[in-house]
């Protein structure tokens, strides 16, 4: 499977997709959020479709808006039906110190998707 790296911009963030790893950094707030989500999706399908053992997930927003949330609980949904299937996902939910918005909807994820969450507070998210 090939491995694949979206370069973080003002209004995406910078997404790394490998084996063992999954990893989103940054804002997420595209102009086109079908354009832009559409191929990481894909990647996620295919790679769900393998024989993969273990993922870290690491979901690192400093910021991320409603159209963003969708697709991401969409990703999430997908990870953890294949999580179903025997696969072991750790998720690590990182939100900035003091950022209430960003750890309750963390938190309204892991209420909605049957994968296990870290929750990690850290002093600044830098793309």
């Amino acid at each position: 499977m090939e491995n694949l790296h979206f370069p973080g911009t003002r209004h995406t963030p910078d997404v790394k997709l490998q084996e063992g790893q999954i990893r989103f950094t940054g804002r997420s707030v595209p102009s086109d959020p079908e354009l832009f989500f559409s191929p990481i999706v894909d990647w996620i399908k295919n790679y769900c479709s393998g024989d993969m053992e273990h993922t870290l997930i690491e979901l690192k927003f400093e910021y991320i808006n409603t159209a963003s949330t969708k697709w991401i609980f969409n990703i999430l949904k997908l990870l953890g039906e294949h999580e179903k299937a025997g696969e072991k996902h750790n998720i690590s939910w990182y939100y900035e110190q003091g950022d209430d918005d960003m750890f309750d909807l963390g938190m309204i994820f892991q209420s909605l998707v049957p994968s296990e969450f870290k929750f990690i507070e850290t002093p600044e998210i830098a793309s």
